[in-house]
């Protein structure tokens, strides 16, 4: 048997060797049967938690117990009862329905064997219709054939499970007291994973942890930032922590695709979708809501994509993710999806539809939660022709009162924008002009939290311009717009402070097509974004001065860490050049950039709400010069550090530079004697001491013998 070697000593002997195993292509390694090379699986505990053996090639049949136990003259009603309920979920096969009859009594003994043709449309026969009620007394309970080995092992006698001293885990916001103040980083390039420190001062990246191949798609911070979740094909995990990031929890959810925490990190959505066996049919999809703690499923979710399309089966085949969205803030207390005509609302204490029934919205196409309180916006188009005018309504939950709605005429589109703390909503309406060729374009700001909800119309100067981009400062009342035609667009910004809408300023013929808000406000990015190859304008609208351009050369993403001290610049693998991420303070100067092929993903962590009052920030704010003191002696003395370190590297290129000039000072001498015999025995090196001489010298050419005759 060939030699193990842990993965650390690979890594280890691969420095020894300096060989750079990043450049390694391990897709294209093949190792024998059964050798693993001593890396170990992330998988492997799958197995070791339930050692059970199971039979194989029975995936594709399940047993349905419960069923009805009667005579021989009702086994065949029976028989088509069953085969109707399980023939619509797929396709039996030939004799595959058995129905097993006891000999003595000549009745059936309550359960069935169906066969699938295939074991996808057996696990959906499974999840499908384990508890499905035929009648009061009979409920089904549906198995995998595969799994009957396990209940074949269960202990006669009920033992005791063995108990285990608590220890403590580890303090999963451990990371927020960072001496230095610093935010994580997330970034994927390859097929490394790498958690980093965005150590600014030092103008670096400061490594926390790297793991190879820790996801097979891509990795998500929770909203909290307490955990970061990877998706693997058996499923979606958690892992936590400031450095070690221990595996916390795994969800099962077979070829998962997608996932989505709620706000306060308490549940945790997964999304697959699978191709049917009929090729008439749509994709199925599967949802699962999970309990992020304790990775129990508290709710699921089946059926075709069109029953999760945008506006339920109205022509839709596409689904919009996420398909379930939030509300109620923080606490996590009620989520909803929209359907063919209706808003489904649930809850969280029963995960089933508040009042047990849908909100009838006859034609809804669109609808928005409030991001703090439990109110969400509606839209509807126009129906009838233009008879029944477009509207966009306010629900409050769990009571499902109207609390506003306004009407409107002549419309071609409808976007709604709400600003972080709820207070307020943006609407945008396109609107057709009177001769139905062209559009232009309105809004309809709502004040929520005023009373009865009043509402500003505001329009453009020019209202015939394109809006490009909306955008709403977090936690403030002012508000920016992209609009013109390209290449070169205006920003105006705008303030709704007082219950009135006036503009600021407007910045003219900008190289600008998306805004990128500080989430602490206050300062906004200009964006010129795919055509426009990563132009960007720091912008002070406190000010209303630009604090600096820059350029990130076909820049794909942009995103400001949670403190809205520092902005990433990315350019991911969806360019095959320049691949990697630049790290700029909020003002626009260029701290550092890394460069990395295969480039995906780069998320910084979120920071939990803070937990001092608005008027302590405020004091705080006020009276910042005393606090920052600390971080003044600090900074300076990173400052000393780094002209220290600037000095010592000046000092090391100039002896370099004097240890080179001094070699070839000495390779001159020794060479001395040669050039002395080239020159003739002249002594001297010193071009200006030389002297010219004129020399004469006689050269024969040719000679030619030609003989003449005499006449």
């Amino acid at each position: 048997m060939a030699e193990v070697m842990s993965m650390e000593a690979i890594r280890t002997e691969a420095a020894r060797l300096n060989i750079d195993l990043s450049g390694v292509d391990w897709n294209s390694i093949c190792l024998p049967p059964g050798e693993d090379s001593g890396v170990r699986s992330d998988d492997d505990d799958l197995n070791e938690e339930d050692s059970l053996e199971f039979d194989a090639g029975f995936g594709n049949i399940i047993i349905v117990d419960n069923l009805p136990v009667v005579p021989r003259e009702k086994f065949e009603k029976l028989e088509g009862v069953v085969r109707k309920i399980y023939s619509q979920i797929g396709v039996i096969k030939e004799n595959g329905l058995w129905m097993p009859v006891d000999e003595d009594t000549g009745k059936t003994r309550g359960y069935c064997f169906i066969e699938y043709n295939t074991p996808q449309e057996a696990e959906l026969a499974k999840e499908k219709t384990n508890g499905y009620k035929l009648d009061r007394a009979h409920i089904f309970a549906v198995n995998m054939f595969d799994e009957i080995d396990k209940f074949m092992k269960v202990p006669d006698e009920w033992a005791p499970p063995e108990s285990r001293p608590y220890t403590p885990g580890e303090n999963l916001q451990h990371w927020l007291t960072d001496e230095k103040g610093r935010d994580q980083f997330v970034i994927r390039a390859g097929s490394d994973t790498e958690v980093l420190w965005n150590d600014a001062r030092q103008v670096k990246a400061d490594p926390v942890y790297k793991r190879p191949f820790w996801t097979e798609s891509f990795v998500q911070w929770s909203p909290l930032g307490t955990y970061l979740a990877t998706v693997h094909r058996q499923g979606a995990a958690v892992w936590g922590g400031a450095s070690t990031f221990n595996r916390l929890m795994r969800y099962a959810h077979p070829q998962v695709k997608l996932i989505d925490f709620s706000p306060g990190e308490k549940y945790l959505v997964t999304y697959s979708s699978h191709e049917p066996s009929n090729p008439r049919d749509t994709h199925r999809v599967v949802l699962n809501i999970f309990d992020v703690r304790t990775g129990k499923v508290m709710r699921d979710f089946k059926g075709s994509a069109d029953e999760f399309a945008i506006g339920g089966t109205g022509g839709f085949t596409g689904v919009s993710w996420p398909v379930f969205k939030w509300g109620g803030g923080k606490e996590d207390k009620y989520f909803a999806r929209m359907g063919k005509n209706v808003i489904s609302v649930y809850d969280t204490e029963s995960f089933g539809l508040i009042d047990k029934k849908s909100i009838k919205v006859e034609n809804v196409t669109d609808f928005s939660w409030s991001p703090t309180d439990p109110i969400f916006a509606i839209f509807v188009p126009e129906l009838g022709g233009g008879n029944q005018p477009a509207r966009v309504s306010l629900f409050q939950i769990p009571s499902k009162v109207e609390l506003r709605q306004k009407n409107l005429f002549s419309v071609s589109d409808c976007k709604m924008y709400w600003q972080s703390n709820g207070e307020y909503l943006a609407v945008k309406v396109d609107r057709y002009t009177k001769t139905k060729k062209s559009t232009y374009t309105g809004f309809e700001l709502f004040r929520i939290k005023e009373r009865d909800i009043p509402i500003e119309v505001f329009e453009l100067d020019n209202k015939n311009d394109k809006v490009i981009s909306f955008a709403w400062e977090p936690k403030g009342h002012r508000f920016a717009v992209i609009h013109g035609d390209n290449p070169r667009p205006d920003v105006s910004f705008y303030s709704v402070k007082g219950g009135k809408v006036s503009k600021l300023t407007t910045l003219k013929q900008k190289q600008a097509n998306a805004l990128f808000w500080s989430p602490t406000g206050r300062f906004i990015i200009l964006a010129g974004l795919k055509g426009f190859n990563g132009q960007l304008e720091f912008y002070n609208v406190d000010e209303l001065e630009t604090m600096a351009t820059a350029e990130h050369f076909m820049a794909t993403d942009i995103e400001w860490d949670p403190t809205g001290r520092y902005v990433a610049t990315s350019v991911t693998s969806v360019h095959e050049m320049e691949n990697g991420f630049n790290i700029w303070s909020f003002n626009g100067k260029l701290l550092y950039r890394i460069l990395k092929d295969h480039f995906f993903q780069f998320l910084w962590r979120p920071r939990p709400p803070s937990f001092l009052s608005p008027e302590k920030e405020e004091e705080i704010f006020k009276n910042l010069k005393k606090y920052s003191k600390k971080y003044d002696v600090q900074d300076q003395d990173i400052s000393v550090l780094l002209s220290e370190q600037d000095r010592e590297k000046r000092k090391q290129l100039k002896d370099d530079w004097e240890r080179w000039v001094n070699e070839w000072k000495r390779y001159h001498e020794q060479e001395k004697i040669d050039r002395q015999m080239l020159r003739d025995g002249e002594a001297s090196d010193v071009e200006e001491e030389y002297e010219a001489k004129e020399i004469e010298v006689e050269e024969l050419l040719d000679v030619s013998e030609e003989v003449i005759q005499d006449a």
